[in-house]
């Protein structure tokens, strides 16, 4: 793996992708709950000029925590292929319901961060697939640490969800830039090879029961 104190290597490398979406380079970072990946998006949006950032869990909802690709593809990734802005309204998990509506204009790179940001239904729109290398206990410890007990009920649900997901509808194995953290930034490879060698689990689907 090549490590970096600065993104700008990957950033430049992402910057020279042919379009993918329309006009719009889609960079879609997967990982499991907890491993880092909107830190890493807020870092590499940076490295990238300011490139807009979409948050998957903006897209999900309690009742749909990935069954939000319809939704996602008619209000965002179809007017984006057309070149025009795309208006959709982000969930708020606090009151349970959509918000006011945004706006996301057509930019040069647009960053998905979010699990499931990889899924079949996301890949043939995207220019590159990045995966953070945190295993899943640790990004689900991570997870659970950061929002507290008041929350331990959801973090249940949503492990048993993403379990059935990743079982299904494996990321990784697609992956053409691993990401892992390290003391002095980030360390990646991409390319052909990317994700051989790796120990199979759940998630590159390795047929465990759906929960």
């Amino acid at each position: 793996m090549e490590s970096h104190q600065s993104l700008a290597p990957l950033a430049r490398e992402i910057s020279t992708l042919p379009p993918s979406l329309g006009p719009v380079r889609l960079v879609g970072i997967d990982g499991h709950a907890g491993s880092g990946k909107s830190t890493f998006a807020g870092r590499l949006a940076e490295e990238l000029g300011g490139a807009p950032v979409l948050h998957l869990d903006d897209v999900a909802t309690h009742e749909e925590l990935f069954a939000w690709p319809d939704r996602l593809r008619a209000q965002v990734l179809d007017p984006l292929a057309a070149g025009h802005p795309a208006r959709w309204a982000p969930y708020d998990w606090v009151a349970r319901r959509f918000g006011p509506e945004q706006v996301l204009e057509p930019a040069e790179v647009l960053l998905v961060e979010g699990v499931g940001a990889g899924r079949r239904a996301l890949r043939p729109h995207l220019a590159r697939l990045l995966w953070m290398e945190t295993p899943r206990a640790e990004s689900w410890g991570r997870g659970r640490h950061r929002d507290g007990r008041e929350l331990s009920d959801f973090w249940d649900g949503w492990e048993r969800a993403e379990l059935a997901h990743f079982s299904d509808d494996p990321s990784r194995p697609f992956a053409d830039t691993l990401v892992r953290q390290s003391g002095t930034g980030y360390e990646w490879s991409s390319g052909t090879g990317a994700t051989a060698g790796r120990t199979t689990s759940v998630t590159e689907g390795d047929g465990l029961p759906r929960a």
